[in-house]
């Protein structure tokens, strides 16, 4: 099979692996809040506490990347990825029944999670065309985003047929995990290329270092409570945040790849500048909804907010698209989206702690006030993010 057929090929089975990959990973974002909240009773200073463990994983993602990277490729390591997300599926499901078996299981899930997204778009940049590394991502968060349409469609009609039956619910995820894996071994790209695995820390690559940090700041607060709110404080069910999931989704699906041709057509610099001035929007709302609306309206308004800042999270593919620009060594790609990923959860793994205790003690609003003022920072950063000319 000669090159182009051979790229064509595997460009096919990426966008099958991410479709199922994002099904599993749909099917945990639309439930794992509410996992929490009625089989575990968490409060918020608990929830706040679990991102830890949770994130974990994150904190050590250069080390084990580095450590993959020296005897498998990155088409390997998505796969090795995928099972172990099943693996903590399969235990969040059947075995976790007190607080020690879920931080192991949510420990290996998360790990899993954060070896694909070391190496998801590493695999993209790989099969892009010159000039097209937005449009390529882009397209592929769309296809994650079908994954998603299809984990949480099937959530939504399962909640409401059986209940909110977490064991069948984390089976599907492992089942979509397990079919994921199989696929990126199918995968021929990298095959036969040397394998360098090396730390890179470099001063060129300072404002990808300090995008990452951002990113992992504003990423853990609404993650940890961004549909916690609606879950504790307007005590919205499983079958309806599966429904948000889901709108945000077919969203994405259309936007994802819009998105990517934005980035290549407007630069990073200008998108992601963009995307904080929007987060500041969606922390206000989330933070004074209440204040300016009455009624239903308030939860409404979440819900928009909701929906916005999920669809807005595709725009972290800009980050890496940038070090692609700005990258002196191919070689150095992946290990660099590694170090990237580390950062992210160096400053990431204490703030949902501190979140907690902000909740808990000043209320709910004062976490998202704290959100708005790091966007306010990663507008600022931002706009320093210099892209070199190309003849």
């Amino acid at each position: 099979m000669n090159q182009p057929s051979r790229a064509a090929t595997d460009l096919k089975i990426l966008f099958a692996a991410t479709l199922l990959f994002g099904a599993a990973n749909g099917i945990f974002s639309a439930t794992f809040n509410n996992y929490l909240s009625e089989v575990h009773q968490l409060d918020a200073e608990s929830r706040g506490w679990l991102e830890f463990p949770r994130e974990f994983p994150g904190f050590l993602i250069i080390l084990v990347s580095l450590g993959l990277l020296a005897f498998m490729r990155e088409t390997k390591m998505a796969a090795a990825a995928m099972l172990l997300t099943a693996a903590g599926a399969l235990g969040l499901g059947f075995v976790a029944r007190d607080m020690a078996p879920l931080v192991v299981f949510i420990i290996i899930w998360s790990l899993g999670d954060h070896i694909i997204f070391s190496v998801e778009d590493a695999i993209g940049l790989r099969l892009a065309k010159e000039g097209g590394s937005g449009r390529r991502l882009g397209q592929l968060g769309g296809a994650r985003n079908l994954g998603t349409i299809a984990g949480v469609g099937l959530i939504y009609l399962m909640a409401r047929a059986v209940g909110n039956r977490y064991d069948i619910f984390y089976l599907a995820a492992a089942a979509f995990a397990l079919l994921a894996g199989m696929a990126y071994l199918q995968l021929k790209t990298g095959k036969g290329e040397a394998r360098r695995s090396r730390f890179v820390f470099k001063k060129r690559y300072g404002i990808y270092y300090a995008i990452s940090a951002l990113f992992g700041l504003r990423k853990q607060i609404f993650l940890a409570f961004g549909a916690w709110v609606l879950v504790k404080i307007h005590h919205v069910d499983v079958a309806t945040i599966a429904s948000l999931y889901f709108i945000a989704a077919v969203l994405g699906v259309v936007a994802r790849p819009l998105l990517g041709d934005v980035i290549d057509w407007f630069g990073e610099r200008a998108v992601l500048a963009a995307d904080e001035i929007l987060i500041i929007l969606v922390c206000l709302a989330y933070a004074f909804a209440g204040d300016i609306f009455s009624g239903s309206t308030v939860v409404h308004v979440l819900y928009g907010a909701f929906i916005l800042d999920s669809v807005l999270f595709a725009l972290r593919i800009a980050r890496n698209t940038y070090l692609k620009k700005i990258v002196e060594d191919p070689q150095d790609l992946t290990p660099t989206m590694a170090l990237g990923v580390t950062i992210d959860h160096v400053v990431a793994m204490s703030l949902p702690i501190l979140s907690g205790y902000i909740w808990a003690h000043l209320g709910f609003r004062w976490v998202f006030v704290l959100a708005a003022t790091i966007a306010v920072a990663g507008f600022f950063v931002c706009l320093r993010i210099r892209v070199p000319r190309t003849s």
